[in-house]
């Protein structure tokens, strides 16, 4: 997914986020209401290249960090984005998030969770080109008469999220950049496009059980998320299979991609790697989209009271 569209001409241009097809590997960057799901301490890594068969390519990396705190009776996290486009537009962002969680009833539990975000955006002027560099024969060979202008831009986002879950299914509706901020590396308005996320989906025993799963239970999780960003509509389709400590995964997303995933889960560590293939009228010159996540569940001291974790899939 391009991250950013920049226009040097018009007063006003419209950027897009990231995107990451192993969006449960990095589920604070899906929906903040996830900080501290899984009570103990958490931490992800992901790192996506998208489009490598093209010159310029999209790299995007996250890392973050989640747990449940009973004495602020919430999950805090933390996390830390770096989208490279193109090897010209760098965008950083760091963000700390709270959530809350509710018990409803026995068996259904919701989630609030609120996130602050500063980010810093630079654009690399000399790495530019345009009309007046190119050669009708030997392409871009001469200086441009165009001045720099900008090149950076600092400031703070917030977002929020919501999480309904019981032992078997879940759903979540997040909200990302209420305040649209100005995201303009240049002279003019660039406003971030506020990004509405919905996704569900179950996790389902194959062979009966306990509802809270081990890595011993075999699970088929359908799933599905929808996302809206400006004009821009995403519609992801697919399940998970899970096995052991193996999982296998399969999405269709938006007529343009199908993807496929293989992991490894286990009580400790999970590895991951995706790729996305293309289908669209890119073709697979583009090079498709490769993703490789990393996640760690550290221990923790037994808890004092009922908490209700969400069942969900880990990529």
């Amino acid at each position: 997914m391009i991250c950013a569209f920049v226009f040097i001409a018009p007063d006003k241009a419209f950027a897009q986020d990231p995107e990451f097809s192993q969006f449960y590997a990095n589920p604070l960057y899906l929906n903040p209401a996830f900080a501290g799901t899984a009570r103990c301490p958490r931490a992800n890594l992901i790192h996506r290249n998208q489009w490598p068969g093209m010159s310029g390519t999209y790299v995007t990396s996250a890392v973050s960090y989640d747990q449940h705190v009973e004495s602020i009776s919430g999950g805090i996290g933390f996390m830390f984005t770096s989208d490279n486009a193109a090897n010209t537009l760098n965008t950083n962002r760091f963000s700390a998030i709270y959530s809350y969680q509710v018990v409803v009833n026995r068996k259904f539990s919701m989630r609030f969770g609120a996130e602050a975000t500063f980010f810093q955006k630079s654009l690399d002027w000399n790495k530019l080109q345009f009309g007046d560099m190119l050669d009708p024969r030997r392409g871009f060979v001469y200086q441009t008469n165009d001045l720099p202008r900008g090149g950076n831009v600092a400031g703070v986002d917030f977002s929020a999220g919501f999480l309904g879950f019981s032992d078997v299914f879940f759903f979540g509706l997040a909200a990302h950049h209420l305040t649209q901020p100005n995201e303009s590396v240049i002279i003019g308005d660039s406003p971030l496009p506020m990004k509405i996320t919905g996704h569900a989906g179950a996790v389902i025993p194959l062979a009966g059980g306990a509802s809270k799963y081990t890595t011993n239970d075999a699970t088929i999780s359908p799933n599905i998320m929808f996302r809206q960003q400006g004009t821009f509509t995403q519609l992801n389709m697919g399940l998970y299979l899970k096995k052991g400590p193996l999982v296998a995964g399969f999405w269709y997303r938006n007529k343009d991609a199908f993807i496929v995933l293989l992991g490894i889960h286990t009580d400790v560590v999970r590895i991951g790697y995706s790729y996305d293939l293309t289908v669209s009228r890119l073709t697979m010159n583009t090079g498709g989209a490769h993703e490789i996540t990393m996640g760690f569940n550290f221990k923790c001291k037994q808890k004092r009271r009922t908490f209700r974790t969400i069942s969900c899939p880990s990529f």
